[in-house]
């Protein structure tokens, strides 16, 4: 149980790591080194949607955009805790029945919350 063991076991890990540093290196390096390079005004100029740009990129976003990205991503995790209690929920009884029960009241009262607060309407 000393470093050969740990370097033999973590060994295929740190072999893993290095390969997929080289296969994302290797087409940057490759690229570098065999494309013709030939940049001009009209490759180094910045393309949006086949027009010059005309306003500033640094513009504030609505704060209803994150908002509304947020309660996606709550809600939306709701069903990854599901799955696996729905899997266990016989080995786990009615402690673990009682727990999501609870566990999906809080989030009723959020969504209830969002709802009032009107942060799922979108004007």
């Amino acid at each position: 149980m000393g470093a050969t063991y740990l370097a033999n076991e973590y060994a295929p890990i740190f072999i893993f790591i290095l390969i997929a540093i080289g296969m994302g290196a290797a087409p940057l390096v490759l690229t570098a080194l065999l494309a013709e390079q030939k940049p001009d005004a009209e490759k180094l100029s910045a393309y949006e949607c086949g027009f010059e740009a005309f306003e500033d990129a640094r513009l504030q976003f609505d704060v209803r955009f994150y908002l509304l990205a947020i309660l996606f991503v709550i809600f939306d995790l709701e069903s990854a805790f599901l799955f696996p209690w729905a899997i266990v929920l016989d080995q786990i009884g009615l402690f673990g029945f009682v727990e999501m029960v609870l566990f999906l009241v809080i989030l009723l009262v959020g969504y209830i919350y969002a709802w009032k607060k009107g942060a799922l309407q979108w004007e």
